[in-house]
């Protein structure tokens, strides 16, 4: 690190007790340094004049985090919040004054470090990569109020240890390779065959018990009963039945993990064919619960479609129907939240979520932040945003294989057929949008690096578009 001669633009100064942290700007090369002065123990850099000039790596994010205890994530329970996903790790300031102008009271509690394991792994990033970005960002703005980092779609138990070792305080356990589809529709010989095959070990109880527990009664909800005969609880334990035993097997490799220390554990299921009835929801909920397992929300599959990067596609009447019974359910044990999942750009269920649901709600979004990066570029780099489309058209097939989507990417013209100023225009047409969503992997990997380098020489630009963007995610919550 070349530091000499340094002239610094000071972007954020923080005293606390015997040091003062400085994030500058050098003027020569616009890199970003941390100056420490005073007490620099624990800090690694070189010094210059009476200030230890500090890179902005992990090392010193995890040194900075023990002086200044707002920048650790915390659990946040039951609380309303908001998940938004950072793919290029410079969509933070952005976020915050999104929040920042819809919700100067904090009642919505952000996730800014979210992840899941397929994100790093297409991205070519580490769990501690994405919390990094997200500490840095957090000092630059002053952020001070209590915000969670979200180990997003964990699938195995190994996929714990280094969201764990990073400091990640929430984790989506994803058992969706583990739910019975087929169940939906099989008779009730086929699931009492099912029933058998079950991992009774795992899950320490018996048929008979469970059926004991729930059919030998109504479940009172607020405005309905449920009742449960012999065909609905198979239906329940074929389809779910593997997912909970997988579920518990994670939740005790995290258990072991932190030792007693409080995280936050969500369980999701939205990623499967068929949707969660109010039974089977019932059903997932009392038996996490009565497992002691710290679940702060869970995220059913809904009716209608949750496609990404799009407003939601269904019968708004069923879907605030579903929404009451699964509310209801929620309710009844009073423990967790609803957590929906392909949250982003579903604006037509927004006011209906606030008003049934109220604050017992969990957004989670992903790609949002990096859809309007590329718009970003389709207005201040047209070529370079040429060539994310064209990189995004020759790998749709291969990459749009783990997602539900109606894109037609015949729909979506040649970069080279459209003028510089019909660019911008893509980021808001259905199958181009969806297109440029899902292949992230390819179009970061290949253009990563421009399109970061473009989003910091134009600050300002992405800044105004995610505070613009994501103020329509937060309105319906805060106007309640």
């Amino acid at each position: 690190m070349n530091i000499a001669p340094l002239s610094m633009e000071t972007l954020c100064v923080v005293q606390v007790e015997d040091a003062v942290y400085t994030l500058g700007r050098s003027s020569s090369d616009g890199a970003l340094h941390l100056l420490v002065r005073g007490n620099s123990a624990t800090f690694h850099g070189e010094r210059w004049d009476d200030a230890l000039v500090c890179p902005l790596d992990a090392e010193n994010a995890r040194a900075l985090q023990e002086r200044l205890p707002w920048l650790k994530p915390q659990p946040l329970g039951s609380r309303l919040s908001f998940g938004f996903g950072d793919r290029i790790g410079l969509a933070t300031p952005g976020h915050i004054d999104a929040l920042r102008s819809v919700d100067p009271a904090g009642r919505i509690a952000p996730i800014f470090a979210q992840q899941s394991v397929r994100e790093n792994e297409r991205l070519r990033r580490t769990p501690e990569e994405v919390m990094t970005a997200a500490i840095w960002s957090l000092f630059a703005e002053d952020w001070r109020l209590p915000w969670g980092a979200d180990a997003d779609h964990v699938k195995e138990p190994e996929h714990v240890a280094p969201f764990v070792a990073a400091g990640y305080t929430f984790f989506t356990i994803d058992p969706s390779d583990y739910v019975d589809n087929a169940a939906q529709t099989d008779d009730l010989a086929v699931l009492r065959m099912k029933r058998e095959a079950l991992p009774w070990d795992v899950l320490e109880t018996t048929y008979l018990s469970l059926y004991e527990k729930y059919c030998d009664r109504a479940i009172a909800l607020d405005g309905e009963t449920l009742h449960f005969d012999e065909e609905t609880l198979l239906r329940s334990l074929a389809k779910y039945g593997r997912a909970l035993a997988h579920t518990v097997r994670i939740a005790a490799t995290l258990r072991a993990a932190f030792g007693g220390t409080p995280f936050d554990l969500e369980m999701s299921v939205d990623e499967t064919d068929a949707p969660t009835s109010a039974h089977e929801h019932f059903f997932i909920a009392n038996e996490l619960l009565r497992r002691n397992i710290p679940l702060v929300s869970l995220a059913p599959r809904f009716v209608g479609k949750f496609q990404k990067g799009v407003d939601y596609m269904g019968d708004l009447a069923e879907f605030e129907a579903e929404l009451v019974r699964h509310v209801a359910v929620m309710r009844y044990f009073n423990r967790y939240k609803l957590s929906v999942h392909t949250g982003s750009d579903k604006f037509s269920i927004y006011p209906i979520l606030a008003r049934r649901a109220g604050d017992s709600v969990h957004i989670k979004t992903a790609g949002a932040s990096y859809l309007e990066a590329l718009r970003v570029a389709a207005v201040r780099a047209p070529n370079l945003f040429r060539q994310m489309l064209e990189t995004g058209r020759a790998h749709y097939e291969k990459d749009k294989k783990t997602y539900f989507l109606d894109c037609r990417p015949e729909r979506v013209p040649p970069a080279s057929s459209l003028a510089d100023a019909e660019l911008p225009a893509l980021l808001d047409q259905f199958d181009a949008r969806q297109l440029l969503h899902v292949t992230f992997g390819s179009i970061l990997t290949t253009h990563g690096a421009a399109l970061r380098t473009l989003l910091t020489k134009y600050p300002d630009d992405y800044r105004s578009a995610l505070r613009r963007h994501f103020a329509r995610h937060l309105e319906p919550f805060v106007e309640v």
